[in-house]
Protein backbone atom coordinates (compact mmCIF):
# COMPACT_ATOMS: atom_id res chain seq x y z
CA UNK A 1 0.00 0.00 0.00
CA UNK A 2 1.44 3.34 -1.06
CA UNK A 3 0.64 6.82 0.04
CA UNK A 4 0.30 9.59 -2.53
CA UNK A 5 3.80 10.78 -1.70
CA UNK A 6 5.36 7.33 -2.04
CA UNK A 7 3.56 6.76 -5.33
CA UNK A 8 4.70 10.16 -6.65
CA UNK A 9 8.31 9.58 -5.59
CA UNK A 10 8.43 6.05 -7.04
CA UNK A 11 7.12 7.34 -10.38
CA UNK A 12 9.71 10.15 -10.44
CA UNK A 13 12.54 7.75 -9.59
CA UNK A 14 11.32 5.29 -12.24
CA UNK A 15 11.77 8.12 -14.76
CA UNK A 16 15.40 8.34 -13.64
CA UNK A 17 15.06 11.89 -12.34
CA UNK A 18 16.37 13.29 -9.11
CA UNK A 19 14.08 15.61 -7.19
CA UNK A 20 16.05 18.64 -8.36
CA UNK A 21 16.13 17.49 -12.01
CA UNK A 22 12.39 16.83 -11.99
CA UNK A 23 11.59 20.21 -10.45
CA UNK A 24 13.96 22.10 -12.74
CA UNK A 25 12.55 20.42 -15.85
CA UNK A 26 8.91 21.09 -14.93
CA UNK A 27 9.39 24.34 -12.99
CA UNK A 28 8.10 22.99 -9.66
CA UNK A 29 9.31 24.16 -6.28
CA UNK A 30 11.63 21.42 -4.93
CA UNK A 31 10.59 22.16 -1.35
CA UNK A 32 6.92 21.61 -2.15
CA UNK A 33 7.53 18.44 -4.17
CA UNK A 34 9.73 17.11 -1.37
CA UNK A 35 6.91 17.78 1.11
CA UNK A 36 4.42 16.01 -1.19
CA UNK A 37 6.71 13.00 -1.51
CA UNK A 38 7.20 12.79 2.26
CA UNK A 39 3.44 13.23 2.86
CA UNK A 40 4.14 16.37 4.89
CA UNK A 41 1.96 18.44 2.53
CA UNK A 42 -1.49 17.30 1.41
CA UNK A 43 -1.97 16.46 -2.25
CA UNK A 44 -3.73 19.12 -4.31
CA UNK A 45 -7.53 19.23 -4.46
CA UNK A 46 -7.49 20.49 -8.03
CA UNK A 47 -7.88 17.81 -10.69
CA UNK A 48 -6.06 20.12 -13.10
CA UNK A 49 -3.00 20.21 -10.82
CA UNK A 50 -3.16 16.41 -10.47
CA UNK A 51 -3.30 16.12 -14.27
CA UNK A 52 -0.27 18.38 -14.55
CA UNK A 53 1.65 16.17 -12.13
CA UNK A 54 0.42 13.05 -13.94
CA UNK A 55 1.66 14.35 -17.31
CA UNK A 56 5.08 15.08 -15.79
CA UNK A 57 5.19 11.61 -14.22
CA UNK A 58 4.07 10.05 -17.54
CA UNK A 59 0.83 8.73 -16.09
CA UNK A 60 -1.77 8.29 -18.81
CA UNK A 61 -5.00 10.08 -18.03
CA UNK A 62 -7.94 7.64 -17.84
CA UNK A 63 -5.64 4.68 -17.10
CA UNK A 64 -5.81 2.46 -14.03
CA UNK A 65 -2.64 4.15 -12.83
CA UNK A 66 -4.36 7.56 -13.15
CA UNK A 67 -7.27 6.28 -11.06
CA UNK A 68 -4.85 5.07 -8.39
CA UNK A 69 -3.07 8.45 -8.46
CA UNK A 70 -6.38 10.32 -8.01
CA UNK A 71 -7.56 7.95 -5.25
CA UNK A 72 -4.31 8.30 -3.32
CA UNK A 73 -4.52 12.09 -3.68
CA UNK A 74 -8.08 12.13 -2.34
CA UNK A 75 -7.22 9.90 0.60
CA UNK A 76 -4.03 11.87 1.28
CA UNK A 77 -6.11 15.05 1.43
CA UNK A 78 -8.64 13.39 3.76
CA UNK A 79 -11.38 13.15 1.14
CA UNK A 80 -13.40 10.28 -0.26
CA UNK A 81 -12.71 9.81 -3.99
CA UNK A 82 -15.44 11.57 -5.95
CA UNK A 83 -16.40 8.56 -8.06
CA UNK A 84 -17.50 6.64 -4.94
CA UNK A 85 -19.17 9.60 -3.31
CA UNK A 86 -22.58 7.93 -3.58
CA UNK A 87 -24.98 8.33 -0.64
CA UNK A 88 -26.09 4.68 -0.63
CA UNK A 89 -22.51 3.44 -0.70
CA UNK A 90 -21.35 5.96 1.90
CA UNK A 91 -24.17 4.87 4.23
CA UNK A 92 -22.46 1.46 4.43
CA UNK A 93 -19.05 2.83 5.45
CA UNK A 94 -19.73 3.16 9.21
CA UNK A 95 -20.13 -0.62 9.52
CA UNK A 96 -16.82 -1.14 7.76
CA UNK A 97 -15.10 1.50 9.90
CA UNK A 98 -16.44 0.02 13.15
CA UNK A 99 -15.28 -3.43 12.07
CA UNK A 100 -11.81 -2.16 11.23
CA UNK A 101 -11.56 -0.11 14.42
CA UNK A 102 -12.50 -3.02 16.70
CA UNK A 103 -9.96 -5.46 15.29
CA UNK A 104 -6.24 -5.44 14.71
CA UNK A 105 -5.58 -7.16 11.41
CA UNK A 106 -2.45 -9.02 10.43
CA UNK A 107 -1.10 -8.16 6.99
CA UNK A 108 -2.50 -11.47 5.69
CA UNK A 109 -5.97 -10.83 7.14
CA UNK A 110 -6.02 -7.33 5.69
CA UNK A 111 -5.04 -8.60 2.25
CA UNK A 112 -7.75 -11.27 2.53
CA UNK A 113 -10.33 -8.61 3.41
CA UNK A 114 -9.24 -6.48 0.44
CA UNK A 115 -9.56 -9.51 -1.83
CA UNK A 116 -13.07 -10.23 -0.54
CA UNK A 117 -14.14 -6.61 -1.05
CA UNK A 118 -12.79 -6.61 -4.60
CA UNK A 119 -14.62 -9.84 -5.40
CA UNK A 120 -17.97 -8.63 -4.07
Amino acid sequence: MNTFGEFFKNKRIALGKSLRQFCLEYEFDPGNISKLERDVMSPPNSEEKLKEYARCLQIEIDSKEWQTFKDLAAVGAGRIPTDINDKELLARFPVLFRTLRDKTFTEEELMDLIKKIRES
